[in-house]
């Protein structure tokens, strides 16, 4: 606190501000712009403007942060909890909460009023079913005294008798629920048998319902899949945002918060945890069955959030040589980390790779095959770490590159994750340099009739990820931004558009006016700044540097077929994506959308046993390359800060495109610029 003013920041938006002691949270988060959602004008009644205050020193805000740093609860929020459900422990109404000291708040998904669409909804996929978790319907004998035999003993012997299934053990959890459940429906019951060695799960009478759950763990997002087991068939999905964001938006800045927080290792696994635990309960509703009927989790995850899922310290992976603490398969009990399905029930988490190539990368691997491919294929998932596979039949390599947030629309003036008023298209007209767009919630283009009434429940709120893109690559073909990033500030004479911003300049993507369906003092203008177009480069330089270190160790100049993964590659314009230099050049007929293939890797493993042993021995002959260790990679990312690249033709892209004129923009002494064609 400095001269009665306090310092507060708000994820995982970021943003943040000083306000003079006394100033109440949620008037702090309006004047700032933050997400957060009320609907009773701040009288403590409709309870959906909660927020959390973070506990400890943020190095990277230069905060320290404390509840004691705000107001006591006050009597409103007391009487809230009287009238409705008690606010969840260290929850608070911003409303009637006030600044006393600085602080880290955090919005929960359900106090935001844009909430983000999160996009990892699986895809369709042909998978051969062989469960490794199998039902049995089975009619044990009554007991006898004349043979003193265990009521376990005699179910395995009727297993052995009625099909076939020998030599099996029961997991010691399930001894107390055996006869209870024997004594229900006559001695019939349905026993689960995982890889017919264990029985790990028991049901009185007949029952053929149990299912298993696919899951991805990402750094922002994390999504659930509930598959029927019988049929293969995926009945529901959920997801939503890693509640660990509040802990930092990109993995290293969660490294460092359990370096500086011991206890941030039990903090972030018990979020991970729960959040989990949550879905579980969302996609059963969904389908009227209960979370006990969940057998099976196959899980792939990032390294790091590999580590803290299991409750292991990840500090070893934020530096070299990037130790992992195993990198095989692991198979436990579920209930062992404290997730919440069948008592009995089994997780499977697919192998890592390396130091920062985790599970996900192997569920990609094993969803798209580049080891069966004749030919040179690329994968690439794009996240706040970019994972990258390059190789065919004879070879495979991997490698990850810190690409940072910036493409999820963190680190980016404007930008937002993906939810409704975010734009996703831009398109720049190359003579006026007018944008038109279009935004999450809406089909409609901008300059479309009945655009402002289809947006008017929510506005024009920011830049998600794919829409950055798009408008970067725009500004680029049509000369507002040079090779080397510099926004053109001669065209400020010109073109409204491009204004002066400081020492540099920016471009309106978006001016808001009263007939824009919402009150024009409710809006704000959305402008691209110099720092955000840097941001671009930056991010997109590290992912394509690391492309280049394989195709040095491959020997080889050119990439037959690229495959973008993840929820953020399903949803960017491949063309875009080639003019930024965010991928290597190619036909553009052979970049093309892989969906989710880390989710879908996950749903193979748990519907086929097999491909848990194919996936285990790839992973195993994968050749690793750690991106910080090579000395080339400092030129290759320089040489990939200019759009598209400043050595690299992009013979296949310009053949379909018209290359605009290379331009170099000078800052002269006086601070005027001058334009060098």
């Amino acid at each position: 606190m400095i001269d009665n003013q306090v310092k507060v920041v708000f994820t995982p938006s970021g943003r943040r501000g000083s306000f003079p002691v006394n100033t109440p949270l949620l008037d702090a988060a309006r004047s700032l712009g933050v997400d957060i959602d009320s609907v009773c004008g701040g009288r403590g009644l409709c309870g959906r403007c909660q927020v959390t205050c973070s506990e400890g020193s943020f190095p990277k805000h230069q905060i320290t942060s404390a509840n004691t740093h705000l107001s006591p609860i006050s009597e409103t929020e007391k009487s809230y909890g009287l009238r409705k459900k008690s606010l969840a422990e260290g929850r608070r109404l911003s409303c009637h909460t006030l600044l006393l000291d600085d602080c880290v708040i955090d919005v929960p998904a359900e106090s935001q009023v844009h909430r983000q669409i999160v996009r990892k909804d699986a895809e369709y996929r042909d998978i051969q079913l062989d469960v490794a978790t199998k039902l049995y319907y089975v009619d044990v004998p009554e007991p006898d005294m004349a043979v003193p035999k265990g009521d376990l003993q005699h179910l395995l012997e009727a297993l052995a008798a009625q099909w076939g299934l020998n030599t099996l053990t029961c997991d010691a959890l399930l001894l107390s629920q055996l006869q209870p459940i024997l004594k229900k429906v006559g001695r019939k019951l349905t026993v689960a048998v995982h890889k017919n060695q264990t029985i790990i799960a028991l049901w009185p009478g007949f029952f053929d319902k149990a299912y298993g759950v696919a899951v991805d763990v990402g750094s922002t997002t994390v999504a659930v899949h509930l598959c029927d087991l019988a049929s293969g068939e995926v009945v529901a999905s959920a997801s939503l945002m890693n509640p660990q964001i509040r802990f930092g938006e990109d993995l290293m800045s969660r490294v460092s918060y359990v370096m500086m927080h011991p206890e941030g290792v039990v903090e972030m696994s018990k979020a991970i945890r729960e959040a989990l635990n949550s879905l579980f309960v969302e996609v059963t509703k969904k389908v009227n069955v209960a979370v006990e009927h969940i057998v099976e989790i196959t899980l792939v995850a990032n390294p790091i959030m590999h580590h803290l899922l299991l409750g292991i310290d990840p500090v070893e992976l934020g530096g070299a040589p990037f130790a992992l603490t195993t990198d095989a398969a692991i198979e436990i009990r579920a209930c062992d980390l404290d997730l919440n399905i069948n008592r009995g029930g089994r997780l499977y988490i697919l192998p890592c790779i390396a130091g920062h190539v985790g599970a996900d990368t192997a569920g990609m691997i094993l969803s798209e095959e580049p080891g069966q491919q004749e030919k040179m294929t690329l994968l690439v998932d794009v996240g706040t770490n970019a994972e990258i596979v390059l190789g065919d039949k004879h070879r495979l390599l991997a490698c990850s590159s810190p690409t940072g947030p910036a493409f999820e629309g963190a680190q980016i003036s404007c930008g937002q994750r993906a939810a409704a008023g975010a734009i996703e298209r831009v398109r720049i007209d190359p003579d006026s340099l007018e944008a038109t767009f279009k935004v999450i919630g809406s089909e409609l283009w901008s300059n479309e009739p009945g655009f402002d009434k289809q947006t008017s429940r929510f506005g024009v709120t920011g830049v998600c990820g794919s829409g950055i893109i798009e408008v970067v690559a725009e500004m680029y073909l049509t000369g507002v931004i040079t090779e080397d990033g510099v926004v053109d500030g001669d065209l400020a004479a010109s073109s409204p558009r491009v204004i002066a911003d400081g020492r540099t300049f920016s471009y309106v993507l978006y001016q808001p006016t009263a007939a824009d369906g919402l009150c024009a003092s409710n809006q704000t203008p959305i402008v691209i700044t110099q720092n955000d177009i840097r941001q671009i480069q930056l991010a997109k330089a590290a992912l394509y540097a690391g492309v280049k270190l394989l195709m040095d160790k491959l020997e080889i100049q050119q990439i037959d077929r690229i495959r973008l993964a993840g929820a953020f590659g399903s949803h960017i314009n491949v063309q875009h994506a080639m003019v930024l230099g965010l991928i290597p050049d190619c036909a553009l007929n052979q970049v093309s959308s892989a969906g989710n293939a880390a989710g879908t890797g996950a749903r193979i493993a748990l519907l086929n046993q097999q491909s848990r042993h194919t996936i285990e021995g790839l992973v195993a002959n994968i050749e690793k390359i750690e991106t910080a260790m090579e000395p080339k990679f400092q030129q290759y990312f320089v040489d990939a800060m200019a759009f598209p690249n400043k050595v690299d033709s992009f013979s296949n892209l310009f053949s379909v495109l018209k290359k605009p004129v290379n331009k170099t923009v000078i800052p002269e002494i006086s601070g005027r610029r001058r334009r060098r064609r």
